[in-house]
């Protein structure tokens, strides 16, 4: 065809025999000594200087010459003077004012001590003097708390606080805010690879010829050995002995290891084996409820590598489970991204019939919020009838979270969570700073009071 003619490198269109095939055969390749030769890939190929575009046309090469610091000597001053781009210019003003000038700077409220002195400073919710903020649920207002202290115009800006204020308007759309919990929780077998990963970071900065011991996690860490234990002696006085040492035998790298981090990383706490399970030991010993930090006094809040983290909402923490990668983020003092979550409040009412169980209680809760379709947000327990529920039965119900599908089964501090902070060991002085934080930063339930959130629970 005239078509094949002009264009030899195309073949003749056949349109009455079936389609043909144009095969060329490739020269054998020469023998090697290497019998895996053909499984290897090829060597990247080798790129001219002239490959690469001219510097005028790269789309950034004007920024990164702006950007280039050029530094002079100031005798006068007696310090170096430099001229940076604009961009980096305003970042480094913004990190400047974050560091030194605080957002909410003016609600920093003093907290007194009923003997004298004070407590602590916080930052006062009902400083703000917005009615919207009495209408937040109680683990909302949590989450507002941090936002407010944690708002350094950069990783938390003013516009993530006034989501979390108008959280009745914002929540339906779905607004996604960051979220910088208190501390970390782990178990051996998630919490091992992020002792390894910080202990990369610090042979990686000693190769840097810097000083390793600046890798250090920036909140609480709480890792509890629990998660190695198992049953090869039973029915035996000695049974729990045996198992012990069986388990400190197949275990004794990785806990030396463990115990290592214990010393070498700063606020990180390793809590040994046979100590209990980790929920039972975040909520009996390391809940704090209230942190009185540096003088500076904020809620307790955890984010744990296991689902049932949420035990620990049954305190009045707020809590849930997430990924490795989240909590080390969360450890390097990196702020988490949330959708702002919507909250279902579930009223308790009268008390329990004699016969009745608290695993009756747990399962009925479960089914009723599954059935109502509670994934992805929070459940907020209220009612005169929390008064009648020991703390161990809200517990319990809180780590069901996971089966009825929502982030957290949220129970606020009221007077049956300050006894049992009593129960465990806590002193009379922690429990009193606790309720005196609480209460002045409308934190605290009283169920004598009306709770004003409720027309807006799903």
């Amino acid at each position: 065809s005239s078509l094949a003619r002009t264009n030899p490198t195309r073949l003749p269109v056949n349109r009455t025999g079936p389609p043909r095939i144009c095969m060329k055969l490739l020269p054998t390749p020469p023998a090697s000594s290497d019998p895996y030769s053909h499984h290897r890939l090829p060597p990247p190929p080798q790129l001219r200087r002239a490959s690469f575009p001219p510097a005028a046309s790269r789309p950034f090469a004007g920024l990164l010459r702006a950007a280039r610091v050029r530094c002079s000597s100031s005798s006068a001053a007696g310090r170096g003077r430099g001229s940076v781009a604009p961009a980096v210019a305003r970042f480094q003003r913004r990190m400047a004012v974050s560091g030194t000038e605080h957002a909410y700077s003016n609600i920093l409220t003093s907290l007194p001590k009923p003997e004298g002195g004070e407590y602590g400073k916080f930052y006062s919710l009902p400083a703000l003097n917005d009615p919207r903020i009495d209408k937040l649920p109680y683990s909302i207002r949590i989450l507002l708390e941090s936002a407010i202290r944690n708002c350094d115009g950069f990783q938390v800006t003013k516009n993530d606080v006034e989501k979390i204020i108008d959280w009745e308007n914002t929540s339906p759309k779905l607004a996604e805010i960051p979220f910088k919990p208190a501390r970390v929780l782990l178990q051996d077998f998630t919490g091992v690879p992020a002792v390894v990963d910080l202990a990369a970071m610090r042979d990686a900065l000693a190769k840097l010829g810097s000083d390793a011991n600046k890798i250090n996690p920036l909140v609480p860490v709480d890792l509890v050995i629990d998660h190695s234990v198992q049953v090869d002696v039973a029915r035996s006085s000695n049974a729990l002995q045996s198992n012990m040492e069986l388990e400190f035998t197949r275990n004794r790298e990785r806990f030396g290891f463990l115990k290592w981090g214990s010393t070498a990383f700063q606020n990180m706490l390793v809590v040994p084996p046979g100590s209990g399970i980790v929920h039972q030991v975040n909520l009996e010993y390391l809940g704090r409820v209230v942190f009185n930090t540096d003088g500076i006094m904020y809620p307790d809040s955890v984010v744990g590598t296991d689902s049932h983290t949420t035990m620990i909402d049954g305190l009045g923490v707020a809590g849930w489970g997430v990924g490795g990668i989240e909590a080390e983020a969360t450890m390097l003092g990196q702020p988490m991204s949330m959708v702002l979550p919507g909250v279902v409040g579930f009223k308790l009412t009268g008390k329990l019939r004699n016969g009745v169980t608290a695993t009756d209680l747990v399962l009925t809760v479960t089914q009723m919020l599954r059935k109502h379709g509670v994934v992805g947000k929070f459940v907020e327990f209220h009612g005169e009838g929390m008064g009648k529920l020991s703390l161990a039965d809200r517990a319990t119900i809180a780590n069901m979270s996971p089966e009825y599908g929502a982030t957290m089964g949220f129970f606020p501090v009221d007077h049956v969570t300050l006894d049992y902070l009593r129960l465990t060991g806590r002193s009379d002085e922690t429990v009193s700073m606790i309720e005196a934080y609480l209460r002045a930063n409308n934190m605290f339930v009283d169920y004598n009071e009306v709770c004003l959130f409720l027309s807006y629970c799903a």
